[in-house]
């Protein structure tokens, strides 16, 4: 009987041991596909984050579209245009058509931004236009003086409350004062005590603040300016500005591949000023009158441009690059071009632009 129960007792055993791996694998299994979907949750996720940009994208360039259309039905101003383009005066054309735009009430956003798209601003109107796309005045011109002054209120309240919590005082940089303001309007100004040096987003903003204050002359403009170019390129464009990179990588695989593949030999291609061309959009690297002709464009609606003006760069010290091993040495030069040149550069990037994401047809 002893035997018996022995063996029944092993038997058991072995067969709750049977069990037990089976149900321990069992575990295992759910825990690896548990980790796989949440990899393919993950991947999903970026997939629909970069389709969704590409389909602000396209709805971008259609809107475009509709409106060039839509101007390229007056007959007589595309004669006109056709003319002053063939005798030379084609800027004399541009500023008219400006100026009768800037007439409409309410003004035309989409006319605007399409004219901004297809040409330079007439520096006597830039600042005008800027502040219009980028909603610090309103469409409706008979308002422009009444939303001024209250434009120009809300920024000595802010102005005087940072005075008075002692984080600004008269001998504070005005880029400083302009983060400050920054902050407390978007509710993330740190306590005094816990006040630090500026982290990367901040220097982003500084060195943006740094150009914008050498471009506009009013303390009261150049802080809205600054403020709204900021908050309306990150809504519009944080989600494509990581994809840059790559569309920099893809642009110059079909212009200068050898100088491609050296970048990704030296592993420079990894170093290259990424932040200073696409987060800062060129400020602190393009002097005033280069860094005015992209910023039209980024304001009126587009930030591949940068990557055009990024193409235009390399390709522009391409000889220089390929002579240089080091991905220390690249970076250098890149974040310290000469300033000779840029309006060369500027306009031949612009040029790469239309010719590889389309010119909108603005009649002038």
């Amino acid at each position: 009987m002893r035997s018996k129960s022995c063996g029944s007792s092993w038997l058991m055993g072995k067969r709750g041991s049977r069990s037990y791996r089976r149900r321990c694998l069992s575990r295992t299994d759910i825990q690896r596909l548990a980790a796989q979907r949440e990899d393919d949750t993950a991947d999903l996720q970026l997939q629909k984050d970069r389709l969704e940009a590409e389909r602000r994208n396209l709805e971008e360039e259609l809107r475009s579209l509709q409106v060039s259309l839509s101007m390229a039905e007056d007959p007589q101003r595309n004669f006109r245009s056709s003319y002053y383009e063939k005798v030379g005066f084609r800027g004399v054309e541009e500023k008219k058509s400006l100026e009768i735009l800037l007439k409409e009430n309410p003004l035309d956003l989409e006319k605007l931004s399409t004219f901004s798209q297809r040409f330079p601003l007439p520096s006597m109107y830039r600042i005008h236009v800027w502040k219009v796309l980028l909603g610090i005045l309103p469409p409706h011109s008979d308002s422009h003086a009444l939303v001024g002054g209250y434009r120009k209120e809300q920024y000595n309240d802010i102005l005087e409350a940072l005075h008075v919590m002692r984080y600004v005082n008269c001998s504070t940089p005005f880029t400083d004062v302009c983060l400050r303001m920054f902050q407390l309007e978007s509710q993330v100004l740190p306590r005094c005590s816990e006040t630090t040096g500026p982290d990367e987003e901040n220097e982003d903003f500084l060195s943006i603040a740094r150009s914008m204050e050498e471009i506009v002359d009013d303390p009261i403009d150049c802080y809205w300016l600054i403020k709204c170019f900021v908050h309306q390129f990150h809504a519009k464009f944080g989600d494509s500005i990581p994809h840059l990179p790559k569309s920099l990588e893809h642009y110059l695989s079909q212009e200068e591949p050898r100088l491609l593949r050296h970048l990704k030999n030296t592993d420079a291609l990894a170093q290259l000023p990424y932040g200073l061309w696409f987060r800062r959009c060129f400020a602190g690297c393009l002097p005033e009158s280069s860094l005015c002709r992209v910023w039209d464009k980024v304001i009126s609606g587009s930030c591949k441009v940068l990557v055009f003006v990024a193409l235009e760069i390399l390709l522009s010290y391409n000889n220089v690059l390929l002579g240089i091993s080091r991905p220390e040495g690249v970076a250098k030069l890149l974040c310290n071009i000469p300033q000779e040149n840029t309006d060369a550069i500027v306009t031949k990037a612009i040029d790469s632009w239309h010719k590889y994401c389309g010119t909108p047809m603005h009649a002038v």
